[in-house]
């Protein structure tokens, strides 16, 4: 035995227990990194408001203070309010059961000719085994929903406060992170620090001008219907739809829509195709357009970053993949050199034709694969040019 192949050995074996180790360590500090990650973009989209009363004279802590105490408290209060609003609906909504659960039962009788009644189906109801086996099940599960109240709320102030140390020692984060690079490096982190934060604070400028907006539309249509709590419901379709990945769209439209089969099922029907069709303006025209401007990221990228993040973090993934893409482009970007693209109709999707060629010989061409001016060399004559430009733009 040769005798490095002992110690090749030993540290083949060292290694692989390391990457185990780490392996477990990164399992077991996934939640406390992807909080992490959420402090950081919270952070930075503070960083601009707490920058402007740092500026002033204010002490950067208090900045800092001031700017989560007005978000906790817009926070608090539109919980508070919507909570109301959903508490006093759910109390009509039961008072109202019977009369629903009625009109209902009228209906099944007269279609299919039953003798339905509703002191029948209440019994049934309420002797169910299935019914008996849910409320065993729910009453069970008392305990695992309280964990998962109090797990969410440790969350919620782990990330608060990671993303207000981040937040207000941000200048001394950032020297920290730059003593340990040379002058070239530290202007590059810096640059991208900056590039960030001007990404992040104009992904939450679109979203929430794209909020507001759909707020007021929704507004507008649930006054127009009569719907009670117009201005919470719109409230609450502006942000759920905006800043809840994914899904936010139906359970920004649910409850609208809940509210308004309480006044008049057709009325449901009419939010469900207001929604719907506001969903496709806003798709296609309105967010395109923020977000080229606010962003600087096309939809299609946008759209291919949100699956990506989804894929990798799940909905936190999807709630930053946009800055986080904005951000590497944008800094990217100063690092790729650009050269000026030549005129030719083939950018724009033409194609380039011999003059006087019949239509069946460029149609063959084209199936076959092989190109007419190459054919020839890869030219033609001068005078030609413009018109064959001409023909293959269509003009």
């Amino acid at each position: 035995m040769p005798g490095w192949l002992p110690r090749v050995m030993i540290m083949a074996l060292a290694l692989y227990g390391c990457f185990q180790l780490g392996s477990w360590a990164f399992y077991q500090l996934i939640g406390l990194l992807t909080n992490i990650v959420i402090a950081f973009f919270l952070a930075l989209a503070v960083e601009p408001a707490v920058g402007r009363m740092a500026d002033r004279g204010m002490r950067r802590g208090l900045a800092t203070f001031l700017v989560f105490l007005a978000v906790l408290i817009a926070g608090v209060g539109f919980v508070v309010l919507l909570g109301s609003m959903l508490a006093g609906q759910i109390a009509n909504m039961i008072e109202d059961f019977p009369k629903y659960l009625d009109s209902v039962i009228n209906w099944i009788n007269q279609t299919f000719h039953t003798e339905l009644s509703r002191v029948g189906v209440q019994d049934s109801l309420l002797h169910s085994d299935w019914l008996q086996r849910y409320v065993q099940n729910s009453a069970t599960g008392v305990l695992d929903v309280s964990t998962t109240v109090l797990g969410g709320l440790f969350r919620l102030l782990t990330i608060f406060l990671f993303s207000f140390y981040f937040a207000a020692d941000g200048p001394r984060l950032r020297r920290a992170l730059c003593s340990v690079l040379p002058p070239a490096r530290q202007a590059e982190v810096l640059r991208a620090w900056e590039i960030a934060v001007d990404k992040t604070g104009g992904y939450l400028y679109s979203r929430g001008l794209m909020a507001l907006i759909s707020g007021i539309a929704h507004y507008v249509l649930l006054v127009f219907l009569d719907v009670p709590y117009a201005p919470a419901l719109a409230v609450w379709v502006g942000l759920v739809s905006q800043f809840i990945p994914t899904i936010g769209t139906y359970l920004a439209g649910a409850l609208p829509m809940l509210i308004a089969f309480t006044v008049d099922p057709w009325y449901a029907v009419w939010v469900l195709a207001f929604v719907v069709v506001y969903q496709q303006f806003e798709n296609y025209v309105l967010q395109p357009k923020l977000t080229s401007k606010t962003v600087d990221i096309h939809p299609a990228v946008a759209f291919g970053s949100v699956i990506a993040g989804t894929a990798l973090m799940g909905a936190v993934g999807a709630l930053v993949a946009i800055p986080a893409v904005a951000t590497l482009q944008a800094f990217l970007g100063a690092y790729v050199k650009r050269y000026d693209v030549t005129d030719d109709p083939r950018v724009s999707g033409g194609r380039r034709w011999r003059r006087g060629e019949p239509v069946l010989s460029r149609v063959h061409r084209a199936v076959t694969g092989r190109g007419g001016a190459d054919e020839d060399g890869g030219g033609t004559d001068d005078g030609g040019g413009g018109e064959e430009r001409r023909s293959a733009s269509g003009e």
